[in-house]
């Protein structure tokens, strides 16, 4: 079987793929691990959500898989070291939600800005507004891109930082970025920005060292993996209202749970992933993944038709439309 798809997907999407693959929907697959593990057998590519779990014992059962493809955003759930060993590729839409999730974050920012007040020198409680304030974005994802364009309409100041990228990194100066440390970007921020990509070497990055230098009445947005922060430093700098308020658009399983730090912190705002999911970038995402996976399994036993985008128009970070015969 050439691909397996548990994620659903738009009906042009799939009805794309089902002209030139072999292909199997089962998105009761997604419940029942056992099940999806005897299902790999012979599947050169996978379409999943993020309740699949892929990991070296997932692999193990797939010795022809070649890609895994995630129309959702994040990488939640599939171990990229494990499928790096496996030299299997895992294909995402890695611009298609930026606009979606630069929108979320700058009405986010809105909302805690306004909503959130401060003591102003009047000693009156009163909103701030994001024209005036210092924005930290940490993580120079193609969300942060977005999130450029958009500040820059509203006079922002940006700074940025990304462990990846040297300071003198082309990138700072095209999206008018200022590149700091880490802790000068928390010093200088008045709400800061997370859309950094996890790694495991950056677990808890946004923990003691760094989150007790926050600027005082600091917010927070993040739609990065919650996993980049310490839970028990971002409880300890919410309680103290160094941070004035943090709102997070991930955060793993039982965080909240009694016991854990973050249990009862009323300055705490979650959403389940929201930001990403949008109509329009649902439908750029899956024409991304759709299109790479067939750029790699080649749809050599079916006839290849002419690819027409539809609204939204296609991604603009891909490749050539595939050619007609």
């Amino acid at each position: 079987m050439d691909l397996l798809i548990i994620e659903p997907l738009e009906a042009e999407v799939m009805a794309w793929l089902e002209a030139r693959y072999v292909l199997r929907y089962a998105p009761e697959l997604a419940g029942d691990p056992r099940a999806f593990r005897q299902a790999l057998y012979n599947v050169r590519a996978l379409i999943v959500p993020p309740s699949v779990t892929i990991d070296a014992q997932a692999l193990h059962f797939a010795p022809v898989l070649r890609a895994v493809g995630r129309v959702s955003a994040g990488a939640e759930n599939i171990d990229l070291d494990a499928c790096a060993r496996a030299r299997v590729e895992v294909v995402r839409g890695l611009t298609a939600t930026a606009q979606a999730e630069a929108e979320f974050m700058i009405g986010a920012l809105l909302s805690l800005l306004r909503r959130v007040p401060v003591v102003g020198s009047d000693g009156m409680l009163v909103g701030r507004e994001l024209g005036a304030a210092t924005v930290g974005l940490v993580g120079m994802a193609p969300a942060a891109r977005s999130m450029a364009q958009m500040l820059a309409g509203f006079g922002t100041r940006m700074v940025g930082y990304d462990p990846a990228l040297h300071a003198s990194d082309s990138v700072f100066e095209r999206w008018r970025v200022k590149p700091l440390g880490l802790r000068e970007l928390l010093e200088q921020s008045d709400a800061v920005c997370v859309q950094l990509s996890y790694f495991s070497r950056y677990h808890g990055l946004l923990g003691e060292r760094f989150l007790p230098f926050c600027k005082p009445d600091q917010v927070i947005v993040s739609i990065a993996h919650s996993g980049l922060f310490d839970e028990a430093s971002l409880a300890a700098a919410l309680s103290s209202g160094r941070v004035a308020a943090a709102w997070l658009d991930s955060l793993e399983p039982g965080a909240l749970d009694q016991g854990r730090p973050l249990h009862g912190i009323e300055n705490l705002q979650i959403t389940p992933r929201v930001a990403s999911t949008t109509r329009e970038s649902r439908l750029r995402s899956a024409w991304a993944v759709a299109k790479r996976i067939d750029e790699m399994l080649g749809a050599a036993a079916s006839p290849r038709l002419a690819f027409k985008a539809t609204a939204p128009s296609e991604p603009v970070d891909l490749a050539a439309e595939p050619t007609s015969t």
